[in-house]
């Protein structure tokens, strides 16, 4: 994903030279965010460490090997009675063992369980994409609807602008009256103030959607497509439902319940035997000693011949099986199933709440997508009314029926309803988006436009 980010940024370098330019795509911030957010890594970074945990677990399960070795020098031998010792001076001893487990029951509940705690990671990681998916998607709008606005008010100032000059041609003509020429000059000031509002507004959106995907301030980000692209692809996938399949908050608390059931088995593992079998294999070396007479018969006069070993070597070997079985720890696994059980009745009665809370969640996302839609149909028609009236008042101002104020009152009008028409969609688009995030949506509808 870095490579994405770092290819885009050198092509936008390579066509603005002077300034690194970045054009982005609703779909390209959103990649960009998933994959350099530091939200999203230490999501990610969590699940890698669960499964290292997993694999540790599953380790308990392999041939454990040991290798120990051991030199011991007899300052003062023991002795069998007064004036016999027993005993070499020097002894070496090299053990090898190795124990295998045959039934662990309890290491076969720990691997489920840690793998619920995978499961419960990766929901946590799913929750933070949809949660920084949902971020992006408003701050994308916010930008759109920043530059729409200001697109407006351009357009409103020019029109305005061209209404000053001709009212002030026939002023100096003596076509129209001083007051007209005042009144539009005034009209075209007070735009001017929301122009640079509409400017610093750009400026801060952007900045918003940079700190999301994790761009420097310095990088010029151009974004691709229009609010009305995005309204397009929304109306044409109306389709509804209160499904809670993949709600977050819903499947993380099923899980929790999981996690509870696998620690109340884990719990009853502990009253399981466990079996293992155990090898072990020794070798020793121990300086002879000459017991003189005592051993004569045996040794053949007492004394070391010169074909013995200085030390005497051996290796014993052992191998067996060990079981280990719990017969009483005074009720304490008792209380702790107990424990857990009414653990599992909190959670049961948290989940039933949550999920109504949820489907309000749902319900009223459906209730403000369904309000913002028809809030936009009819700004769409208000901006056509407020076209049609402006037109007219324009014509009749130009013969010389109407009136400079009702010129100006309609331009406002139709300004007005442009920009009431932005927010509109921006609203319908933002209560799509809510309404997604509420059914855990994780990637929404491809929503490209093409980079002209």
């Amino acid at each position: 994903m870095k490579k994405f980010l770092v290819m885009i940024l050198l092509g936008g370098m390579s066509m603005h030279i002077a300034s690194a330019q970045l054009h982005l795509s609703l779909n390209q911030a959103i990649e960009i965010a998933l994959s350099d957010n530091p939200t999203i890594k230490v999501a990610d970074l969590e699940i890698e460490r669960y499964d290292y945990v997993y694999k540790q677990t599953v380790s308990s399960l392999y041939p454990q090997v040991s290798v120990s070795g051991q030199y011991s020098l007899a300052i003062r031998n023991q002795q069998m009675a007064e004036g016999l010792s027993f005993g070499g001076k020097n002894t070496f001893n090299a053990t090898a063992s190795l124990t295998l487990p045959l039934f662990a029951p309890s290491v076969y509940r720990q691997m489920k369980l840690t793998k619920t705690q995978m499961a419960m990671a990766v929901e946590s990681a799913r929750s933070n994409r949809i949660e920084m998916v949902a971020a992006v998607r408003s701050a994308f709008y916010n930008v759109l609807l920043a530059e729409q606005s200001m697109k407006v008010l351009k357009e409103a100032y020019e029109t305005t602008e061209s209404v000053v000059n001709n009212t002030k041609e026939l002023y100096e003509n003596g076509l129209a009256a001083e007051y007209d020429y005042i009144t539009a000059q005034v009209q075209l000031s007070n735009l001017k103030p929301q122009l640079l509002q509409a400017e610093k507004g750009i400026e801060l959106t952007k900045l918003q959607l940079k700190m999301y995907l994790s761009i420097p301030e310095d990088v010029e980000i151009n974004i691709i497509g229009e609010l009305n692209n995005f309204r397009d692809r929304v109306l044409l996938n109306e389709d509804y439902e209160v499904d809670l399949s993949k709600n977050t908050t819903i499947v993380n608390l099923d899980l929790q319940s999981e996690l509870l059931d696998h620690q109340e088995k884990l719990i009853q593992t502990t009253r399981m035997p466990t079996i293992a079998a155990f090898g072990q294999i020794s070798y020793i070396g121990q300086e002879r000693v000459n017991l003189g007479g005592l051993l004569g018969s045996m040794t053949g006069g007492g004394t070391t011949t010169e074909n013995q070993s200085k030390f005497w070597w051996q290796y014993p070997i052992n191998v067996g099986a060990q079981i280990s079985i719990p017969l009483f720890a005074g009720f304490n696994k008792t209380n702790q199933i107990k424990a857990i059980r009414n653990q599992r009745a909190q959670l049961d009665a948290q989940r039933d709440y949550a999920e109504r809370g949820v489907k309000l969640q749902v319900q009223q996302a459906i209730n403000t997508l369904l309000t913002a839609r028809e809030s936009m149909l009819a700004n769409e028609l208000t901006v056509e009314q407020a076209q049609k009236a402006y037109e007219i008042s324009y014509t009749r101002f130009a013969a010389g029926a109407g009136t400079i104020l009702e010129l100006n009152n309609s331009l406002l009008t139709l300004t007005q309803a442009h920009l009431n028409y932005s927010q509109a969609i921006y609203d319908y688009l933002s209560a799509h988006a809510a309404y997604e995030k509420a059914l855990g949506v994780e990637a929404p509808e491809q929503m490209t436009t093409t980079m002209e």
